[in-house]
């Protein structure tokens, strides 16, 4: 994946989001400050294991309240990377929720300031909410001893303590200086401030790796197998943004008609799916603009190809089952603000001066542009 602008609980990754679609593997659940929230098909697994365990428990209805209870310290989390981003004017495009915490996708890449003050806000809110449980819990002289361990038991005299000492845990995780933690993106904004940004992402997600590998030698050795599954979502994050910040380095004022596809194969507006089955079979292409004309009226990818021929047969007009939201660039645009768009919108862009199209910008060419790059090859612009 590219780079992501993220924010949420322990455990997040930067990306910026564009328009076509939600996160793959995520359905819509509702609708909260205007944002979408999507939740992540492992995330609804981890529900629904939490709801099997809670019927094991006599006290189930506060074992159900204490999980809600956490579910809403995340997404007020979230909401606070939403709300600050808003004042910056930047768009949150969606928040989606993971087993291990939030990621709230943002509609462009952030600046240094933006960033160290859009990832404060999600700390700070989960420690003003346990502030504020704590001096109320005091206020009414209830139990406020609490264990580590007493998060797996919760009971109810110790439910409101348990709340506010999770939300400092997900505060203080959040800082940890190492991606792709809050703390890690604040580290990356402090150094853009001395050094290129996509220098200061590689020495923040460096330090993620570091941190993520420690935290899985000591979890195997102490038998602690849930710290090693927080550890290891941590390298894939740092991997991500050390992967995202190359990738921003080696097409870095490079515009898309370096890396795009000149010679291809288009379908017209009344050529059947058994049409494109047969240029799916003769070629090795497997995105076909749909053409009317001179004029770009879809996109046929394999995948779309496959549900249509099962579901409506060979005979059925691919005019009927192409997508007509797709991914349009120019070819002057920046190689480097299309990666993260790439990413949201499949395997396919269609590169088109005005309405005429003159190219096609797929996943796998764009991999095989990058490998180039890295080896050197300066590109034919």
């Amino acid at each position: 994946m590219d780079a992501s602008l993220c924010y949420g609980g322990p455990v997040k990754s930067f990306s910026i989001a564009g328009e076509q679609g939600g996160t793959p593997g995520t359905v819509r659940a509702f609708q909260f400050m205007g944002v979408p929230i999507r939740l992540h098909f492992t995330f609804v697994l981890l529900l629904l294991f939490l709801i099997v365990t809670a019927l094991g428990y006599d006290s189930t209805p506060v074992f159900a309240t204490f999980i809600l209870g956490l579910f809403a310290s995340v997404l007020l989390h979230e909401a606070a990377h939403a709300a600050l981003a808003s004042a910056f004017k930047i768009r949150t495009v969606e928040i989606v929720m993971f087993p291990i915490g939030g990621l709230s996708r943002m509609d462009r890449r952030l600046r240094p300031a933006e960033e160290l003050w859009i990832s404060l806000a999600g700390p700070l809110a989960n420690l003003l909410v346990a502030v504020g449980i704590f001096m109320y819990v005091a206020h009414t002289k209830q139990t406020i001893s609490i264990q580590p361990s007493d998060l797996l038991h919760p009971t109810d005299g110790k439910l409101l303590a348990l709340l506010g000492f999770a939300n400092l845990l997900l505060a203080g995780f959040n800082l940890v200086p190492a991606f792709p933690m809050d703390g890690g993106r604040l580290l990356r904004a402090l150094l853009s401030f001395i050094r290129p940004e996509d220098e200061a992402t590689r020495i923040a997600a460096w330090l993620g790796r570091v941190i993520a590998f420690s935290l899985i030698l000591y979890g195997l050795v102490q038998g602690e197998f849930m710290l090693v599954f927080f550890a290891f979502f941590i390298w894939l994050g740092a991997a991500q943004e050390s992967a995202a910040a190359m990738g921003r380095t080696l097409t870095n004022g490079i515009p898309v008609r370096a890396a795009m596809i000149t010679e291809f194969h288009h379908l017209e507006h009344g050529d059947t799916v058994r049409d494109a089955a047969n240029l799916l079979l003769s070629t090795s292409q497997q995105d076909f603009p749909v053409m009317h004309g001179d004029e770009v009226i879809g996109l046929l990818d394999r995948n779309r190809l496959l549900r249509a021929l099962a579901a409506e047969g060979p005979d059925a007009y691919v005019a009927g089952v192409m997508d007509r939201d797709y991914l349009a660039l120019e070819p002057e645009d920046e190689l480097a603000e299309t990666l993260p768009l790439m990413a949201r919108s499949g395997r396919c862009a269609l590169v088109q001066e005005g309405t005429h199209l003159v190219g096609l910008l797929t996943a796998d060419n764009l991999s095989e542009f990058l490998l180039l790059r890295r080896f050197g090859m300066e590109p034919v612009v």
